[in-house]
């Protein structure tokens, strides 16, 4: 009679479960993948490339408006002065670092569709010379 093995904490495992740890289908390694561009060649459209820094950008600047009437309205005599004074910078800084942030990703990302594009064409001209 044939003993299944144990694990190395001391639990059995089942037939089934041992066919489930050690298949390695395609789709695993899709979902386990970090960009699904690797996987497929459609093209995107700009909305899917550029659709988070565009956000990131107009939260930035929301933010920094925002923040430019908090901190205009402390010049005003108003009751509570001082919550404006200190509120008004914080998101002047914080609507000023996202907008940054945003518009430093734009040019990221450009620069990588390039480098994908150039990826794209050599691999099309080493399979077109090794493949013969």
């Amino acid at each position: 009679m044939e003993i299944p093995p144990k694990s190395p904490d001391g639990s059995e495992k089942s037939p089934q479960s041992k066919e489930l740890l050690t298949s390695n289908t395609a789709s695993t390694l899709c979902i386990s993948s970090r960009s699904e561009s690797v996987w497929t060649s459609a093209s995107r459209s700009k909305w899917d490339i550029y659709h988070k820094p565009v956000i990131v950008v107009s939260v930035g600047a929301a933010v920094f408006l925002f923040g430019m009437v908090i901190t205009s309205l402390s010049w005003i005599q108003i009751k509570n002065k001082n919550v404006y004074k200190m509120c008004g910078p914080a998101f002047l800084s914080l609507g000023l670092m996202l907008l940054v942030c945003g518009l430093v990703w734009i040019p990221i990302i450009r620069k990588k569709q390039k480098q994908r594009q150039k990826s794209q064409f050599l691999q099309t001209l080493k399979s077109f010379f090794f493949n013969r």
